[in-house]
């Protein structure tokens, strides 16, 4: 049975430097070991190397650390970029990521491997083999690091259970992983009942893959994943409890998975109103924190 540690997301971008202090003393003071290097800190760090250490010391001072990263993501920053001219500037911010998060004691890194309706000019299959081309000259740095890169199940075409296990069969290499987002998965499910659900919004022009085995599918190479709710139409990132997804079956299955490293709550407390308090107990009901 995978017991793995769990860290906890903030919404650190909307804080001054005092208050993240603050909030980082709160998640303790709640059970919290670990917490998440997220994108958006990941951007302040790229932009300014000085705020990597004073966030270090914070974390210090707090009796936390750092478990997981998620790297940025968006348009020119996915593996998918297909755009010639936009690609080198793409993968060096990914391999100074890399570097960065190593330094800082983390492992794995999630990466999106983003969106296909980004470059609708573009065919899936082209956008498939920038994927893999991405990975082909992230892989071996991330290997030499000792970093696990994690591709995260979305609710579009091209980042479903089955094109994940194709890019992932092309790398057999274990600095290759998934990440299980619990969030999408089930708008992939639930989503099918709601005209307006974001898989309706993203497959353009065509019926979105339903599926209700994602987890199942994907636990194999499970090594992150992202825990949150919702209510089975938009990606609220709800506390766990404050939507319909089944955390007893889904908790039960990651104890499973035999890659598992890290239970990531992708829960946002000031998005979702949630209290710090309430997210942590929510956790210590299902997962160890």
């Amino acid at each position: 049975m995978n017991n793995a540690p769990v860290t906890f997301l903030f919404d650190f971008d909307t804080l001054d430097d005092k208050t993240r202090a603050y909030i980082m003393n709160e998640f303790a003071a709640n059970g919290a070991k670990h917490l998440v290097l997220s994108d958006t800190l990941l951007r302040k760090i790229v932009s300014n190397l000085k705020i990597k250490d004073m966030m270090m010391e914070e974390m210090k001072a707090a009796g936390l650390t750092f478990m997981d990263s998620h790297a940025i993501f968006g348009k020119y920053l996915d593996l998918n970029c297909p755009i010639p001219e936009a690609r080198p500037e793409m993968l060096l911010r990914h391999k100074l990521q890399l570097q960065i998060i190593h330094s800082m004691g983390v492992n794995t890194i999630t990466i999106h491997i983003g969106n296909e309706n980004a470059y609708p000019e573009y065919t899936l299959e082209q956008q498939t083999d920038a994927i893999k081309s991405s990975l082909d000259e992230l892989l071996p740095m991330a290997e030499d690091l000792g970093i696990t890169i994690c591709i995260e199940n979305i609710w579009s075409r091209i980042n479903t259970p089955d094109n994940l296990w194709n890019i992932k069969n092309a790398f057999p290499t274990d600095a290759l992983g998934f990440c299980y987002d619990a969030g999408h998965a089930h708008l992939m499910d639930k989503g099918r009942f709601n005209p307006d659900s974001n898989p309706h919004h993203s497959w353009v022009g065509m019926a979105p893959q339903w599926d209700d085995k994602i987890l199942e599918k994907m636990l194999p190479h499970v090594v992150n994943c992202h825990i949150h709710d919702n209510n089975g139409v938009t990606d609220q990132h709800l506390n766990i409890g404050s939507g319909n997804i089944d955390w007893d079956h889904i908790s039960t299955l990651l104890k499973q998975a035999p890659r598992l490293q890290v239970i990531q709550s992708e829960v946002i407390p000031m998005r979702a109103n949630a209290a710090i308090k309430d997210i942590c107990d929510n956790f210590r009901k299902y997962f160890d924190i």
